[in-house]
């Protein structure tokens, strides 16, 4: 059976910021660690029958930044609930919720 690691490193600042992260991965192209300004990750807990999560931001990164990473994911969830299950209502109350959130960054930011 064929194995896959996905590491990342967290560099902390005294008040246990995250200042740099860093990831790799065993089927990555690149052999060197990349650098990110976040990670959100989500798992799913068998036994519990629900999700934890571990959301990092260096403190660096820009609100606008965050906003659209999260708007991204969102985005992203909802083309795995449409590939995955089939279930085309979800997904597309999904993508309809980033639309009017994409609306609502657009708007702020014009302001």
């Amino acid at each position: 059976m064929k194995k896959s690691e996905i590491n990342f490193n967290i560099s902390l600042d005294d008040n246990n910021v995250p200042e740099k992260i860093t990831w790799d991965a065993t089927d990555k192209p690149s052999d060197s660690p990349s650098v990110t300004d976040a990670i959100l990750l989500s798992l799913w807990d068998p036994e519990q029958k629900n999700t934890l999560r571990i959301d990092l931001w260096s403190k660096d990164m820009s609100v606008d930044e965050m906003k659209r990473l999260c708007v991204d994911s969102l985005g992203g969830m909802a083309q795995t609930i449409r590939s995955a299950t089939g279930d085309d209502f979800m997904a597309d109350e999904m993508e309809a919720l980033c639309q009017k959130l994409v609306d609502h960054i657009v708007k702020k930011q014009q302001k």
